[in-house]
């Protein structure tokens, strides 16, 4: 067998173990089992809040679940521990099973949720959740949440150090899953520090120790000289060599480019200017218009005449 279906096997027999001892054991406190495998055959080490119930009278009750174990489960000589749980608030399983019966009795699950987060807080833990899913006060399905304290969920802190049980409270309405988280009193967490009363920290030498104030360091600083320095120009590394302006600027150049200027300027005007001859002489149009002008009235004057010779006809 591979060792991926090795895995698969152990965590259900594992599984099927557990709920094996919720159903004969849960009289008996049952607060939960640690299997390992040995030589001489398989330990068993049980937690409960009465160990007496778990052994029975003359041992009678653990014979029993031995050979249940053996046969059921095809188990090699199984040895059975039993140990009783030091303080059973401090135990999720315990408190998951007193929980879930507490609802099936008919608590309120918020009173019966308040009341025992804070008996799990009373006995020292660190911090509590309790989830309530299910049918809890109607047909549909809701999930309750209580917390105290502090509590770890994911990472390395939340397998080794969480101490986590479920219970089923059997109801009318449905099933209501209980789930319970607790961390213990004492438990190192990852995240804790402590801070060394005796230690000897170094003296740390303050600017304000020796007298002087800001004003007094800035002082210093406009007191030193900044040397002066010319910014880098673009386009080289190249020393320039200081020109003469009378080398660069040539007055007969200058006197020409001047030169120049006025002559395009002042041909400029000249073409901007409209000339005489192109404007037409006024008195010749006003000849013309009133000329034509004498035409159109003698015309019209003809015709009114032929047409009153007409009416006269």
């Amino acid at each position: 067998m591979a060792d991926e279906h090795q895995f698969i096997e152990d965590g259900l027999q594992r599984s099927q173990i557990n709920e094996f001892f919720e159903d004969e054991l849960g009289r008996a406190g049952y607060g939960g089992m640690e299997v390992a495998k040995t030589p001489m055959g398989t330990q068993i080490v049980l937690k409960a809040e009465k160990p007496g119930m778990v052994i029975g009278k003359g041992g009678k009750n653990i014979r029993k679940v031995t050979t249940e174990l053996e046969e059921r489960f095809d188990m090699d000589d199984p040895q059975i521990d039993v140990q009783e749980v030091d303080e059973p608030d401090l135990n999720a399983k315990i408190v998951a099973d007193r929980l879930a019966n507490a609802l099936e009795r008919g608590w309120y699950f918020r009173r019966a949720g308040h009341t025992t987060i804070d008996r799990i807080m009373d006995a020292g833990a660190l911090g509590a959740e309790i989830v309530l899913s299910g049918k809890v006060t109607g047909a549909r399905s809701r999930v309750e949440k209580f917390n105290r304290g502090y509590i770890k969920h994911n990472g390395e802190p939340a397998e080794d150090v969480v101490d986590e049980g479920q219970g089923v409270a059997v109801m009318k309405l449905g099933t209501i899953g209980v789930t319970v988280k607790i961390i213990p009193p004492g438990a190192t967490l990852p995240d804790d520090f402590e801070i060394a009363e005796d230690a000897d920290a170094p003296e740390v030498e303050q600017a304000g120790a020796s007298g002087e104030g800001v004003e007094d360091l800035l002082a210093d600083v406009d007191d030193e000289e900044v040397p002066e320095t010319e910014p880098d120009l673009p386009g080289g590394d190249e020393d320039v060599p200081d020109a003469d302006p009378e080398d660069v600027i040539d007055e007969e150049v200058v006197e020409e480019v001047i030169e120049a200027d006025e002559t395009a300027d002042g041909d400029g005007a000249e073409t901007a200017e409209p000339s005489e001859e192109d404007e037409p002489e006024l008195d010749e149009l006003d000849e013309d218009v009133e000329s034509e002008a004498e035409d159109l009235v003698a015309e019209m004057e003809s015709e009114e005449d032929d047409a009153d010779d007409e009416e006269e006809e």
